[in-house]
């Protein structure tokens, strides 16, 4: 059992998926190479904007459901203050 990360996509229309993932740099890959969500095919380029370490599964499934419902400007606010510090 590994880290689970949640983390945030901003898609070339300027639309941000939200995501759940045991490898980050792999399910990035997977996405620019349309074999992600099929959300995001065709949307590219994808840029990573946020990610979190949330340890087990169970916690990122959580933390994705409260992202998601969050209101955009919100996700922006997350995707800025992640970008600052990375």
């Amino acid at each position: 059992m590994g880290d689970w990360y949640v983390y945030i996509l901003r898609c070339g229309d300027g639309t941000l998926y939200t995501g759940i993932t045991d490898n980050v740099p792999r399910r990035l890959a997977m996405h620019q190479a349309g074999r992600g969500a099929k959300y995001t095919r065709g949307r590219g380029p994808l840029e990573l904007c946020y990610q979190m370490r949330c340890g087990e599964k169970a916690a990122a499934l959580r933390l994705e459901a409260k992202i998601k419902g969050l209101p955009r400007q919100k996700k922006l606010e997350l995707c800025g203050s992640w970008l600052e510090n990375s």
